[in-house]
């Protein structure tokens, strides 16, 4: 079931980069408080004007914001992500290995969808995220476009539903740590 998701979202987004926008476009709009604990990532659609983006960004694209999202969306409602990516720029690998330093950005703007509501669009907001290269090894090895989507995808989580999904571990960690320490001062009291 997944692999065909994937390719869904992979045919998807190669038939619509380079295209018109997919979004509707309007006012910044939040996600509903209900929806935001219900929703679970359904496609993902990217559109982009730029011709320098690379073959690859749809792929790359879909792969790892979908799996942000699938972090930070964990419900059972199918929300549809359409992204159209406005503007991006990429660290020059020369300059970077020579300088060890070197930044990139990717913005756009995320819309969320319910396709059980006639496609209504229930969210909408810009996204934008600059990532560092990661110093002379990061410039040659690194791979650009994943680091970007990975940010971006944290960036929608982060703006969508108020919580990054890298840090899931974390604050379950941090919670159950306070509890016990609560425990620990009741039974003393």
């Amino acid at each position: 079931m997944r692999p065909l998701l994937i390719a869904t979202a992979v045919v998807t987004l190669t038939g619509a980069a380079a295209c018109a926008p997919v979004i509707t476009g309007g006012p910044p709009m939040a996600l509903p408080p209900g929806l935001q604990e219900t929703a679970q990532v359904g496609s993902i659609t990217l559109s982009t004007a730029m011709l320098d983006a690379g073959d690859d960004l749809a792929d790359t694209f879909s792969e790892e914001v979908r799996e942000e999202l699938g972090r930070c969306m964990w419900g059972t409602a199918p929300i549809n992500v359409r992204v159209h990516i406005d503007g991006m720029q990429r660290a020059d690998r020369v300059q970077a290995v020579l300088n060890g330093d070197g930044r990139q950005t990717l913005s756009g703007t995320v819309e969320f969808v319910d396709p059980g509501r006639d496609n209504r669009v229930v969210g909408r907001f810009p996204v934008a995220v600059t990532t560092n290269v990661g110093g002379r090894i990061g410039a040659v090895l690194g791979d650009r476009q994943m680091m970007l989507s990975e940010a971006f995808g944290r960036a929608v989580c982060e703006e969508a539903f108020g919580r990054n999904p890298r840090d899931r571990g974390r604050t379950t960690r941090l919670r159950d740590s306070l509890r016990r320490s609560q425990r620990s001062s009741d039974s003393s009291a």
